[in-house]
């Protein structure tokens, strides 16, 4: 018997490597069975990670920042033969990494991620795949254009420091410099909102990462406000998108100035990491994720992959909490118990449920 086990993360509890791991665990004690691993994203948080894995590459380490300045460890993956670089916007600017007092979308910046995707440029890359999920800014990718070599200057003409607050608010001329590296841009993104209004990124997103109710709107101002600069230096006309809204705005930001192109949802990765061929090879597909529902029938990983085990006739298994997998399509569905998510020790539970969920499976013989 050959499964593929195909796990998206199951988000604030299990990664999607180390879901699948734990599965291959309890499935590898079946007599004459053969155990594929290849976790799952869709482009969000830990995107490119999963792919700088899946597909072996060279990873590059490096001192960055985080969001609001502190030193990080910081990291891209690296395509040599492609000339192309892999990083998620969270390695150096997530919000995971910070703590709650620290999300200030006044001060907080994307520079660090732009460190890393200078250094990538500077051994090579002609082509950046920046993940775009679980950003702690909105800052329009300001940030890392200014690593590339855009500078933001106030009213007097003077460089605005990285990490100052109320940044954007101070900005009032923009000095394009003619070393501009020549880069382009593919962002991977799991949501489709725009950048502007009320599913806009500030609408939306901005309270995640620290805006009050009240500032929203002040806010949005200083954002239309820089985007008329961007606009006005770039000479380059925009409209409001699907995806621009993603990450505080990277997409937009960096469309002025350099070559980008957004991919949503799953196909992306699944195209890269060949796995079509993985089902084929397969007898059953394993795959899960924190609490499918309505959403992931609109494109998540999960959906994706079942489409293309029902193309091979493959057997599929969906391991999720909450009942919103059943009638999805999927063989079996086996439903993890709803977590105490006060306990300090939530994320160990979460683990042994999983391993408890398998095991249950395998002795009811639901898996073979």
């Amino acid at each position: 018997m050959k499964f593929l086990i195909a796990p998206n993360a199951f988000k604030g509890t299990i990664p999607a490597d180390d879901a699948a791991k734990l599965i291959a665990t309890q499935l590898s004690n079946l007599a004459e069975v053969e155990c594929l691993n290849q976790p799952l994203a869709d482009g969000g948080d830990g995107t490119c990670d999963l792919l700088i894995a899946s597909l072996g590459l060279k990873k590059i380490s490096m001192l960055s920042l985080n969001a609001v300045g502190q030193p990080i460890p910081g990291y891209f993956g690296w395509d040599s033969t492609q000339k192309k670089a892999f990083l998620d916007i969270s390695t150096a600017s997530g919000i995971g990494i910070l703590k709650p007092f620290q999300k200030d979308p006044f001060t907080s910046s994307t520079f660090g991620t732009g460190l890393l995707i200078r250094s990538a440029i500077e051994l090579g890359a002609e082509e950046i795949i920046l993940g775009l999920g679980g950003s702690a800014t909105v800052d329009l990718g300001i940030g890392i254009l200014n690593a590339l070599g855009i500078l933001f200057l106030d009213e007097s003409g003077r460089e605005i420091p990285v990490f100052s607050p109320g940044y954007i608010r101070k900005i009032r001329h923009i000095q394009k410099s003619p070393t501009i590296p020549k880069v382009r841009f593919t962002l991977l993104c799991d949501v489709r909102n725009p950048f502007l209004g009320s599913s806009g990124a500030v609408s939306v997103f901005g309270p995640q990462k620290g805006l009050q109710l009240g500032q929203l709107d002040s806010y949005q101002k200083d954002c239309e406000g820089l985007l008329g600069l961007l606009e006005k230096k770039s000479r380059k006309e925009w409209t409001d998108q699907e995806g621009f809204g993603a990450a505080g705005g990277i997409a937009l930001g960096l469309h002025f100035f350099f070559e980008t192109e957004i991919k949503f949802g799953s196909s992306y990765f699944f195209d890269l990491v060949q796995m079509k061929e993985k089902v084929n090879w397969s007898d059953w597909v394993i795959t899960g994720e924190g609490q499918y529902d309505s959403q992931s029938d609109a494109g998540k990983a999960s959906y994706e992959l079942l489409q293309l085990a029902k193309a091979s006739q493959k057997k599929t298994a969906l391991i999720t909490s909450g009942t919103g997998g059943r009638g999805s399509g999927f063989d079996l569905v086996l439903e993890l118990p709803a977590l105490d998510f006060s306990s300090f020790v939530f994320k160990e539970k979460a683990r042994e449920n999983l391993l408890r969920l398998i095991q249950s499976a395998i002795s009811e013989g639901k898996l073979s």
